[in-house]
């Protein structure tokens, strides 16, 4: 912001009256509509209502149109909106296992209960550009079948049913979740403050941290567990009544990603594996310092 220019506040107003005549642009083109954004540009809303932490499908919208399409602009209104709003309590946690799906795939099982469901996906169109949206070409009706209603467990919980993956533990019973839109952050941070900031980082810079982190060191490239989205219904707990009062549905995304990572910084690597797989990087270790001072062909005789 430029504060030491002499006459800033009619400059000031001279830009802001420039900056809504160019987000307006043609006159002659109809103005976007907020109910157009919202249905046609739905990526755009949620990444907007996902990083500024509010669930508002018209005021992402909004903040879309008074940025001109700038996501960080749009999320910092959004954040900035958000401050204003009264807080009324928190919702009990949401049961993503009772998720009305409407895609899920995983990796790691072929045949889930409840099968697989790809749902509306980039994943299998050719990256090519497609002129008849441009000619308003209309759209047909998606397929649809009868659907009986199967549960759909989350991926997680069959590989602890059936014992291949560690639990995740259990938080402390006075442990009160974190809330880093209200408090200042403070390191260390707890796991649950972690993901909070990971769900409002730049989706740019998220993901390249974790190609930087899966393909730049080590072997420690997941397998994508399960990837769910759907809608989940949350609930509110009101003091004055004995049960949970419910609010409504909203769309989340979870993803559960299985490592091949054995122990913690408070729990030893102790199985068999784990203890080969030390062994075998502590020969490692030994050879390369041994190859560094010019006596890897005998190093390597003696271990075969």
């Amino acid at each position: 912001m430029y504060v030491a220019v002499k006459g800033g506040e009619a400059a000031i107003a001279n830009a802001h009256r420039l900056l809504a005549d160019r987000r307006r642009g043609d006159r002659s083109v109809p103005a976007l509509r907020l109910d157009q954004i919202v249905e046609q540009l739905a990526l755009g809303v949620d990444r907007v209502m996902s990083e500024g932490s509010l669930y508002d499908r018209e005021l992402a919208a909004l903040a879309v149109v008074q940025a001109r399409g700038d996501m960080i602009e749009a999320i910092f209104l959004v954040r900035a909106y958000r401050t204003t709003l009264p807080r009324f309590g928190y919702t009990s946690p949401a049961d993503t296992g009772a998720m009305q799906v409407e895609r899920r795939v995983s990796a790691t099982y072929k045949d889930l209960p409840g099968g697989q469901v790809l749902g509306p996906t980039f994943d299998y169109t050719h990256r090519l550009l497609d002129p008849e949206l441009a000619a308003g070409a209309d759209v047909q009706a998606p397929a649809q079948r009868p659907v009986e209603a199967e549960a759909m467990p989350r991926v997680s919980s069959i590989l602890a049913h059936e014992g291949l993956i560690e639990a995740d533990g259990d938080m402390p019973s006075d442990h009160v979740p974190g809330d880093i839109t209200r408090e200042p952050l403070q390191f260390p941070m707890a796991r649950d403050i972690r993901l909070q900031a990971l769900s409002r980082g730049d989706e740019g810079f998220l993901l390249a941290l974790g190609y930087s982190t899966q393909r730049g060191y080590a072997r420690n490239h997941p397998f994508v567990g399960e990837v769910r989205i759907g809608e989940v219904e949350l609930e509110l707990e009101v003091p004055e009544l004995p049960f949970a009062v419910p609010l409504g549905s909203i769309r989340v995304t979870e993803c559960q990603m299985v490592n091949q990572f054995k122990g913690s910084a408070k729990r030893r690597r102790n199985s068999p594996a784990a203890t080969a797989w030390s062994s075998a990087r502590a020969s490692a270790r030994r050879w390369r310092w041994r190859c560094a001072t010019g006596r890897c062909a005998r190093a390597s005789s003696a271990r075969m």
